[in-house]
């Protein structure tokens, strides 16, 4: 391998058609600790960071904190932590701009006591976390820790292996020394996620021996805050030709380049236990009500994403623009949003309903950005209860039919069968994936499917699986979809 073709601090200065930081990355010291260093965190807050330290400097730089995998260290660690985030927009040149806002990158698996004492050191003021729904041991139905193996390790006190432990046993330590308050922000799509981590964490601690769970407590409400966020940006796998474009634009290579659309949004709840950088000054929104931002992305955006995908998938599109060019999928989408999404939202400050709904479509339709429906489509018991089923429970008491939910719900069922409509097989990546797939099996019939799945709790609750109005609609959508396909269902919605 040549070091020298490789993007590095120093490489840096003979970089060809790229943006590089505006400052100097090397002498940045870690105030942030990210557990979870995969690509949305590289192409989302890690730029705003990176914004920050070009505009008013500071402490401000990252250790990044892969939980398993070595991929992301692998790739950054050679480069001094320095990347590339490729901007597509769908027309014109590609941008390329390199972020040097993380400045260590670690491996928990490898290097979980490190962790540990990144977390608790008197020089790290924030802990951010991109570790997706599942990466939070939660059950989706109570909102409280899901018991496993690695929780129940964690909680004897071996060397933590989840991010609720990870976050404890740092909190503890800093409790110990005296090592200054700690703000935890949550960058995870879930409803609420500052306050559902804050109870996550307590819940832990409550777990442990009274000598220990005492003190912690009191430490944890004095001197911890967990703001309440919600972020925004379409950020699709990176593929061969990315990291080809990436090289031409740089002249050199880049292993770990990340690719997004141009649009990005952060907002977040003005609450911190201590110092934090000026994100505002890189365009992040400081509010004191996140949720309404967060139910209008939820619903219109991740909710419209997920049905996309779900129905593209099964129709044989490989990617979300190549389905939303199809104008039946596009009518199911916009009728989500107008007819079931809208009605339940209150517009945030700075938010037109009517315009976000047509700006979400417009870019789930960038086809530049390469987003597959695949991707989209992983981990859906975790993400519909998030991104649709609040919509549904809503409507129904509010007397409606939420037709276009159910759609997406028997979406997602058809798609665990696990083929497409024309019998090409599908991988379904999801955490109850062994459960899931015998109930939804095509050899049952629609109304068995349905009846079954909707009673999973986790997923759907203690109510929506004993609605018989959601049960019908759902039931419906998942017959048609089976006998006519995706298309077929949805032709009337072309015109």
């Amino acid at each position: 391998m040549n070091d020298d073709a490789r993007l590095s601090l120093r490489t840096l200065p003979s970089l060809r058609s790229a943006e590089a930081p505006g400052y100097a990355p090397g002498d940045v010291r870690i105030g942030i600790v990210h557990l979870g260093i995969g690509a949305f965190f590289r192409a989302h807050a890690a730029v705003y960071t990176d914004d920050v330290l070009t505009e008013v400097g500071g402490d401000w730089g990252v250790c990044g904190v892969s939980q398993r995998s070595r991929t992301v260290p692998d790739q950054l660690d050679p480069q001094d932590g320095l990347y590339t985030v490729l901007e597509r927009s769908g027309d014109g040149e590609p941008t390329a701009r390199v972020i040097g806002s993380v400045r260590e990158v670690l491996c928990a698996a490898d290097e979980p006591s490190t962790v540990v004492e990144r977390i608790a050191a008197p020089t790290t003021k924030l802990v951010t976390l991109t570790v997706t729904e599942k990466g939070y041991r939660y059950d989706p139905g109570t909102g409280r820790l899901a018991m496993d193996d690695d929780l129940a390790a964690d909680l004897a006190g071996e060397a933590p292996r989840t991010v609720v432990g990870q976050l404890v046993r740092g909190m503890q330590q800093r409790q110990r020394t005296e090592a200054g308050p700690l703000t935890v922000v949550s960058c995870d799509n879930l409803p609420e996620n500052g306050p559902l981590l804050a109870g996550l964490v307590h819940e832990f601690i409550a777990q442990l021996p009274p000598e220990e769970a005492d003190p912690l407590t009191d430490w944890v409400r004095s001197s911890a805050a967990f703001p309440q966020t919600m972020v925004d940006r379409i950020v699709p796998a990176t593929t061969d030709d990315d990291r080809a474009e990436t090289e031409r634009l740089l002249g050199v290579r880049d292993d770990g380049v990340v690719v997004a659309e141009p649009f990005r949004q952060w907002v977040i709840e003005d609450a911190f236990a201590g110092p934090r950088p000026e994100w505002e000054r890189a365009g992040a929104i400081l509010t004191d009500d996140v949720g309404a931002y967060e139910r209008v992305k939820l619903r219109l955006l991740n909710g419209t994403h997920s049905t996309v995908a779900y129905l593209g998938a099964v129709a044989g599109y490989g990617f979300i623009a190549e389905a939303l060019a199809d104008q039946r999928i596009a009518g199911a989408a916009r009728r989500l949003i107008t007819e079931d999404s809208t009605p339940t939202l209150t517009q945030p400050p700075g938010v037109e309903l009517s315009a976000y709904g047509d700006q979400v479509l417009e870019r789930f339709s960038n086809a530049a950005l390469g987003h597959r429906t695949t991707q989209v489509a992983m981990d859906g018991s975790h993400k519909l209860p998030q991104r649709l089923l609040g919509t549904a429970r809503e409507r129904l008491a509010a007397g409606a039919e939420p037709r276009w939910v159910a759609l997406g719900v028997a979406a997602w069922l058809r798609y665990l069968a696990g083929t497409t409509d024309a019998g090409e097989p599908i991988t379904v990546d999801d955490p109850l994936a062994e459960r899931l797939q015998p109930l939804a099996s095509a050899d049952r019939s629609a109304s068995e499917v349905t009846e079954a799945v909707l009673r999973i709790r986790e997923v759907f609750g203690d109510d929506l699986g004993e609605d018989e109005r959601f049960v019908e609609l759902v039931t419906t959508w998942l017959d048609a979809l089976r006998r006519h396909g995706v298309l077929g269902a949805l032709e009337d919605l072309a015109n």
